[in-house]
């Protein structure tokens, strides 16, 4: 087994929202041949994928969830469908005032704490759920956009944990859930 690992810490929807986004990344894949959406499940990252020695892991989860036990559960809301730079075909999601300083308080924390590298898209944060993106043909595009967006996708979810994932044999799983709001 490796001691060093690869990790990011992300939102997931609740059981049913994660099944019908997954559903539509597998119909984009048989539409269109975009499939590198379906090596994670459906999340909103918080922070970007980075290197972990596995017996850090569980001092990781402790550390976030003492950081985050003040923070209130909140709601976030998937609606509508954006991208970024005809590269990322994404559903928007909408968060409350103060969602982007729990993430910047988050990265900076595992940046103090374990020494992890604060990376262009921790620091330009966006939210956002993607659908497909790496492998989308320049020639699809605006058909798979189109498709996404007559999907006319709308849900609402409170958020009670965070996740970390791990990368295992080049697919994202849930390893870890990080309660919010302990307090």
């Amino acid at each position: 087994m490796k001691s060093l690992q690869k990790y990011f810490v992300a939102i997931l929807p609740p059981q049913e929202i994660l099944k019908q986004v997954h559903e539509l990344k597998k119909e984009l894949r048989e539409e269109f041949g975009v499939k590198y959406a379906l090596k994670s499940p459906p999340h909103i990252t918080l922070k970007m994928p980075f290197v972990l020695e596995e017996k850090k892991v569980d001092l990781l989860r402790r550390s976030v969830e003492v950081l985050m036990e003040n923070s209130p559960a909140f709601e976030v809301t998937l609606k509508a469908v954006d991208h970024f730079r005809r590269k990322v075909i994404f559903l928007q999601v909408i968060v409350p005032g103060d969602f982007t300083e729990i993430q910047k308080k988050l990265v900076a924390h595992l940046k103090r704490e374990f020494h992890l590298p604060i990376e262009l898209s921790d620091s330009n944060y966006h939210p956002h759920m993607t659908v497909a993106f790496q492998d989308i043909k320049k020639a699809d595009f605006d058909s798979i956009y189109d498709r996404v967006k007559s999907y006319d996708y709308h849900a609402n979810f409170l958020v009670k944990d965070l996740w970390l994932l791990q990368k295992n044999e080049g697919v994202w799983k849930p390893l870890k859930s990080m309660e919010i709001g302990k307090k």
